[in-house]
């Protein structure tokens, strides 16, 4: 048994999941990959998630210090931006994994 933050997960396999798993979580950081990105960036991106969902989404990752959002105030209007932090950039090989795994999945499956 494994404890984060209170909450108990049965595996490692259950505590990643639980805090990149979901439809939308990965999404998002798969975008992160490149660059960092405002949130309108982000939303259009990902047109389909509502914005109260990717809102929420954006928040978990970043309690879960998988991402930082920065606001800038220097000069109106005011600027946010989410980046993944040096603890969420160790998930860019799984989640380029999980990427080349859903066109390898398109290609065998998809008729």
């Amino acid at each position: 048994m494994h404890e984060i933050n209170g909450k108990k997960y049965p595996c490692c396999t259950s505590v990643t999941m639980g805090i990149i798993g979901g439809k939308w979580k990965s999404v998002i950081l798969f975008h992160l990959i490149e660059k960092p990105l405002r949130y309108n960036e982000l939303r259009k991106k990902i047109p389909s998630a509502t914005e109260r969902t990717l809102s929420l989404q954006l928040k978990s990752l970043e309690e879960h210090q998988i991402i930082k959002r920065t606001v800038y105030t220097t000069k109106p209007p005011l600027k946010v931006e989410y980046a993944l932090t040096d603890f969420g950039k160790t998930l860019i090989p799984l989640l380029t994994a999980i990427a080349d795994w859903g066109v390898h999945a398109v290609k065998e499956y998809a008729h």
